[in-house]
Formats: C-alpha cells, sequence, structure tokens
C-alpha cells in the first residue's frame, strides 16, 4: 500500500480510538433510550440525506441487526436518483413533513437524525418533528463541522436530546493531497456506522437479558429463514420497508 493508503488507514482508527472514550456518555444514554423504547414495544426510527441516508439502511435488516430499526428512506433525499437534485432537495424547508407521514413514529419510539454539517434543512426538520412528537431524537453529527457551517442557523445539535460527535473536521476529507489544496477520504460515514452498531451491540445485550433480542440472522445460517420471517411478521406493521 501508498503511503496514503497507510495514513488514511492510520488516521481513521487514531479518530476511533479517540472517539471510543470521547463519545462513551453519548453513546451510553443513546442506548439506555434505545432499550427503554424497546422495551415499551417502540421503533428506532434512522433518517438522514444524501450519504448519510446509508446509515439508515446499514441498520434496517441487517445480519446481527434489531429488527425494531425503521429506516426513513425517501429518493428525493438521497443520491441514486439524482446528486444534484438530492442535494438540493436536502435544503428545502418543508420536504420532510410529507416523508414523515409514511411513517408512524410514537411518542415511545426513538428518533436517530444523521447529518454530518448539522445544518441542512431537512436533518432540522426532521429532528423539530421528533420534538413535537415527543419521541427521543439523537443526533449524530460533526459539533466541528456543523459550528464552522452555522452561520447563526440552528443546528441538529440544538435540537436533539442526545448529541453524538463523530469527531469528523468540517468538509469530512481528512487526507491532503501533496502540491494541492485539496483534501480527501472522508470519514464520517465509517465513523457514524461505526458508532450506530456499538450502540446497538449494547442495546441488543440488554435486550438478550430479558430474552427477547429480535436479532436478524444472516440468510445463509442455520434456521435463519424461520427466525427472520418470525420477525419481519412481528414487526412489518410499522416498517414500510420489509
Amino acid at each position: 500500500m501508498t503511503n496514503m493508503t497507510d495514513g488514511y488507514f492510520d488516521a481513521l482508527i487514531d479518530r476511533l480510538t479517540a472517539l471510543k472514550s470521547a463519545t462513551e456518555p453519548a453513546m451510553k444514554a443513546a442506548a439506555d433510550a434505545i432499550v427503554k423504547s424497546a422495551r415499551s414495544d417502540g421503533r428506532i426510527y434512522i433518517f438522514g440525506t444524501g450519504h448519510s441516508h446509508m446509515m439508515a439502511e446499514e441498520m434496517h435488516y441487517r445480519a446481527g441487526g434489531l429488527a425494531i430499526t425503521v429506516p426513513i428512506l425517501a429518493a428525493p433525499t438521497m443520491i441514486h436518483e439524482g446528486a444534484i437534485a438530492g442535494t438540493k432537495y436536502e435544503r428545502l424547508e418543508g420536504i420532510v413533513s410529507p416523508i414523515f407521514e409514511r411513517y408512524n413514529i410514537q411518542p415511545d419510539d426513538v428518533l436517530v437524525v444523521i447529518s454530518n454539517s448539522g445544518v441542512n434543512a431537512a436533518p432540522i426538520e426532521a429532528a423539530r418533528i421528533g420534538r413535537d412528537i415527543g419521541c427521543t431524537v439523537i443526533g449524530l453529527t460533526s459539533l466541528d463541522y456543523s459550528t464552522a457551517s452555522a452561520n447563526g442557523r440552528q443546528r441538529l445539535a440544538d435540537l436533539a436530546d442526545i448529541v453524538i460527535d463523530n469527531g469528523a473536521p468540517p468538509g469530512d476529507a481528512i487526507m491532503s493531497i501533496p502540491g494541492s489544496a485539496l483534501k480527501v477520504g472522508p470519514v464520517s460515514t465509517a465513523i457514524g456506522m461505526t458508532i450506530l452498531n456499538a450502540i446497538f451491540v449494547e442495546v441488543a445485550t440488554q435486550l438478550a437479558s430479558d430474552g427477547d433480542a429480535p436479532i436478524y440472522l444472516s440468510a445463509n445460517m442455520p434456521g435463519a429463514k424461520e427466525i427472520n420471517q418470525k420477525l419481519v411478521e412481528r414487526y412489518r406493521a410499522r416498517n414500510p420497508h420489509l
């Protein structure tokens, strides 16, 4: 591998190592809120726009994942049908409310909103809707990036009940190209998915102590078809993506 390849690996590992301690209180609070919701038969809704939507997909119908998770997915706020349009839509006031009408979010639920920059209109609106419903809102964001970008605007960190700082720098990319002012190597997705999976590992452990951890198996594992089908039947009513 080249020095740049090694450098990216090392820099990402260093950030994850530092965040393991720095985010521990917020991750514990998030896990506790999710466990409380799950024990009340609540759901964990996950919303992000642009590349952040991938974290909602990561937690959905995932081998080793929990069936209590529900991704909030809408093509206009994603990138697969038009990245330029999606970038405009996530800055458009009022776009989230009709999207959320598809999901029956309740006060006992948890809403996880992911936004690296923390200032775009869509995640801000999502957090406000969650607060109006009365559910617990968890914000996964970069405090440095949102502070640098806010310019007096409200941030996701200002609205969330629990704020998890992913530690990503403004602009997200961390590797400087020699001889250029440009940077490559974004980190927010790798860090965000690690944080979310770490939280849900703790959630699953606590739910397992109750004797009820609704964990999906990989489709190629023995007994997976029967176990997963039971989970789908149990959770489909409030998850339009099953």
